[in-house]
Order: structure tokens, then C-alpha cells, then sequence
């Protein structure tokens, strides 16, 4: 019976200890974290999927929903560890620990450079249309994400590099899953990955809710005076609010589930996994990208219409790639 409350019980001399929690309460999060590790996993798949194939979707801002779509996929795939160590135990090895916190840092810092990325798109569409579609390009959104991705890459790297040498030597037993960074490290952490990425959203759509504003009185102003040329005028404008608010919506959302996290890091960032409380909070950050393809399918039509079709497997007929979403 003693021997149950090891993660290793043959080693029992240098075992960590398993966390006592009631079975009842450690099911209930468990069947919670693969529920909603599967919805976003699946979701997810369908934006990337819906996005990658039907060449209609190709777009700047598009690119930047895909980027995002597939690091809210790989939260998915990391829920699914969460549910392993539930029990305050780490059965996967020391190097698959650091490769594990090495994916979570990558994702985290990926996921707010992709909505820094939106924030700017969002920006440059709605405060300067005209030089919008000249400036912002297919080919320049995706050697900006794929910018993003590398330096988030190096820079976890970075962050956890005095980790490579020996995984796990800041263990203080088998079954702990310890990765410590340094002070200055996570000084850097908070700075780029939190506060100076907040600030940019928040100043940017700042900016673009005054400018919706603006324009939203300038349509109602001169709604009487239609001509066709106008008109034409007034749908691109609607069309480019509508994803400025959606978009702005998402990131509003992703400031809210980041802010517990953060304040969990902060309180102790070397324990973060190592109770159930802070395995729940942290849980809710990853719930946020759960929440992104839904009100991607709440307010882009486009989404819902490739989904049927992938559902239905037209998808599979020849030529569906530019089937007539918009």
C-alpha cells in the first residue's frame, strides 16, 4: 500500500512521490483534458485543412489564421500530456521532459507571435486600406510566419540551454520533470513573451476600434447617397470590420486565458506541473485555443462551407481546391 504512493516503487529509496488526490476529482479533469484535447485537435485540423487546400482562402490574413490554427493543433497534442502527470509523476524520461517543456515554450511564444502578426495585419487593412494589399502580400505573410517560427524556435533554445547539457540534473528525484531557467531568463521570458506583446496588441487595436468607429459613422452618414461605385466601396469596408472584429475578439480571448498562466509562472514558475491547481490553470490557457476555430466558424461563412465540404468528402472530387467559398 506504501508502495502505491511512488512513481517508481522498485526504486521507492529515490522515487518521487505520487500527489494524493481523490479518484473521483483526478477522472473528472482527466476525461475534461482528453475532451477538449480532442476537439482542438480536430478543429483545429479542419481550419488547416480548410485553409491549405481551397486556393480561394489563400489570403495575407489567412495565412496568419493557418500559422495560428497549427500551433493551436500542437496545444492539442500537449494536452494529451497533461493528463500523465495528473499524478505529479514524469514516466517519459528525462530527455523527453526537456523536448516536452522545449515544445510548450516554442508553441506558447508562436502562439503570441501569431496574434502580434494579426494585430499588424489588422492595423495596416483598416488604418491603411490603400497601401493594405500593395504592402501586405501572400509571399510576405509567409516569410513573416515563417520568421516567427524559427525565431521562436532559437529562442526557446535559448531560454532552456543550460538544460542541454544534462537533462534532469535538476531533479531532485525519478519521476520529476524539473527544467529551471535562470533569473535573467525568465526576466527575458516576461518581457518579450508577455508585456511587450500585449502592449503592441493593445495599442494597435486600440487604434483600429477608433478607426472602426470612424468608419461606422461615415457609412451611416452617407448611406442615403449610394451609388454602385460605393456601394462596392462600403461591402470592402464591411468585409474588413467584420474581420477586424472577429480577429479582434480571438486575441482578446488569448489575453485572457494567457494572464492565469502568467500569474502561475510568476508565483513559481519551477513547480508549475508538479500540483493539480496549476496543472488546471495552465490547462486554461491551452483551453483558448480550443475557443479559436469556433468563433472563427461564428463568424467566417467561408469556414463553415469548406467544413461541410470536407465532411461530406468532396473534398476527394478533382478540382474542389477551387470550389466557390466566398
Amino acid at each position: 500500500m506504501e508502495d502505491d504512493e511512488f512513481c517508481f516503487p522498485k526504486l521507492f529509496n529515490s522515487s518521487c512521490k505520487k500527489l494524493k488526490n481523490s479518484y473521483a476529482e483526478t477522472l473528472l479533469i482527466s476525461f475534461i483534458l482528453c475532451l477538449v484535447s480532442l476537439v482542438t485537435v480536430s478543429l483545429n485540423l479542419l481550419v488547416i485543412i480548410s485553409i491549405s487546400h481551397f486556393r480561394q482562402l489563400h489570403s495575407p490574413t489567412n495565412f496568419f489564421i493557418l500559422s495560428l490554427a497549427v500551433s493551436d493543433f500542437c496545444v492539442g497534442l500537449l494536452l494529451s500530456f497533461q493528463i500523465m502527470i495528473l499524478d505529479g509523476c514524469w514516466y517519459l524520461g528525462d530527455l523527453m521532459c526537456l523536448l516536452y517543456y522545449l515544445l510548450d515554450i516554442i508553441i506558447i511564444s508562436m502562439s503570441v507571435g501569431n496574434m502580434v502578426l494579426i494585430s499588424i495585419d489588422r492595423y495596416l487593412a483598416i488604418c491603411n486600406p490603400l497601401q493594405y494589399r500593395y504592402k501586405v502580400t501572400q509571399q510576405r505573410a509567409q516569410i513573416c510566419v515563417s520568421v516567427c517560427w524559427i525565431s521562436c524556435l532559437f529562442y526557446a533554445v535559448a531560454l532552456l540551454r543550460n538544460n542541454f547539457k544534462k537533462p534532469g540534473k535538476f531533479n531532485s528525484c525519478y519521476g520529476e520533470c524539473v527544467i529551471i531557467a535562470g533569473l535573467n531568463e525568465y526576466i527575458v521570458d516576461v518581457i518579450f513573451i508577455l508585456i511587450i506583446p500585449v502592449i503592441v496588441i493593445i495599442v494597435l487595436y486600440l487604434r483600429v476600434f477608433i478607426v472602426v468607429v470612424s468608419q461606422v459613422q461615415a457609412m451611416k452618414s452617407q448611406i442615403s447617397a449610394v451609388t454602385y461605385q460605393h456601394s462596392s466601396k462600403v461591402r470592402i469596408c464591411k468585409s474588413e470590420i467584420k474581420a477586424a472584429v472577429s480577429l479582434g475578439v480571438v486575441v482578446v480571448m488569448f489575453l485572457v486565458c494567457l494572464c492565469p498562466y502568467y500569474a502561475v509562472v510568476f508565483i513559481d514558475q519551477n513547480t508549475i506541473y508538479n500540483t493539480l491547481s496549476t496543472v488546471v490553470v495552465s490547462c486554461v490557457f491551452y483551453f483558448n485555443s480550443c475557443l479559436n476555430p469556433l468563433i472563427y466558424a461564428f463568424f467566417y461563412p467561408w469556414l463553415r462551407r469548406a467544413i461541410r465540404v470536407i465532411m461530406t468528402f468532396q473534398i476527394l472530387q478533382s478540382g474542389s481546391s477551387h470550389a466557390n467559398l466566398l
